[in-house]
């Protein structure tokens, strides 16, 4: 039952930090500093990645009718006008081209550095370090965008030269843990002039196949067999981390809607700052 409740508390942290552009990484590093599960290491490695896709489920949920590219209701741009063609949603089908062309080049280092990048880039002072030069980044990029117009209003006005751009910046999450996924790719479509709520939503849309590529990968690679407690822990910690999920990427969308990013940035400052501390005292 301990093990049950620590995992409740990571699989809150999972919810609430994977979508706000805070680095779900660097609080569960933090937080795993008090809240240590009782397994082994490999174990603890796999249960951070693979937790996400109780995130990534949410995400689904939310914008499904978005997602799912097949059905006559709300088809405004059919492959076709009659037979099987009227069932299928051209936009979507092209917004997930777009999402794929974003994740080459995640794809491309995940697949050929992820081993590095665990052994050596994977730790509290790499983590500390991305929250606060990302956590400025946002602060900058909003007062550079202040008062400009976005250019791109809709996902369908995004090209895929911008989701291109806008996965490589994604990139820099994959290369250096504690930067945030979603910051990244925020930050990246702020700068190409693209509103708040198409980059939050096109990010949430890039996490799917990602976080699915990422969960797989380190299911593959992981050495243990399951026993029947870690089979608990992780299916609770995904629950969880979906069911919290849900009212975080709203409460995100309905935030950005009224207000700019700078206060994560702020808040990505300062816990930079409290991991470095805190890392260099114990």
């Amino acid at each position: 039952m301990l093990e049950i409740f620590k995992t409740i508390i990571l699989g809150i942290v999972e919810g609430i930090t994977e979508w706000l552009p805070i680095s779900s990484t660097g609080h569960l590093i933090l937080v795993g500093e008090f809240v240590k599960l009782d397994k082994s290491d490999d174990f603890k490695d796999m249960f951070d990645v693979v937790i996400q896709l109780g995130a990534i489920m949410a995400v689904v949920v939310i914008f499904w009718s978005k997602l799912w590219p097949f059905g006559r209701k709300n088809n405004p741009q059919p492959f076709r006008k009659e037979g099987w063609g009227s069932y299928v949603k051209k936009d979507i089908f092209v917004m997930w081209f777009k999402v794929l062309v974003a994740c080459i080049p995640a794809i491309i280092v995940g697949l050929t550095l992820d081993d590095w990048i665990d052994e050596h880039l994977y730790n509290p002072w790499t983590v500390g370090i991305a929250l606060i030069v990302f956590g400025i980044a946002f602060i900058i990029v909003e007062n550079w965008n202040k008062g400009k117009t976005p250019k791109v209003t809709s996902i369908d006005q995004l090209t895929y030269k911008a989701a291109f751009i806008i996965g490589c910046f994604q990139l820099l999450a994959a290369l250096f843990p504690g930067t945030s996924r979603s910051g990244a790719t925020i930050i990246g479509a702020l700068i190409i002039g693209i509103s708040r709520v198409v980059a939050a939503e096109f990010t949430f849309y890039l996490a799917i196949p990602v976080m699915f590529g990422a969960s797989l990968l380190k299911l593959v690679k992981y050495d243990g067999g399951f026993s029947s407690g870690e089979i608990a822990v992780l299916a609770t910690g995904m629950i969880v981390a979906f069911l919290v999920s849900l009212f975080v990427i709203k409460f995100l969308m309905d935030y950005i809607k009224k207000h700019d990013f700078k206060v994560f940035g702020w808040y990505r400052i300062v816990l930079g700052a409290l991991v470095l501390l805190y890392f260099s005292l114990v």
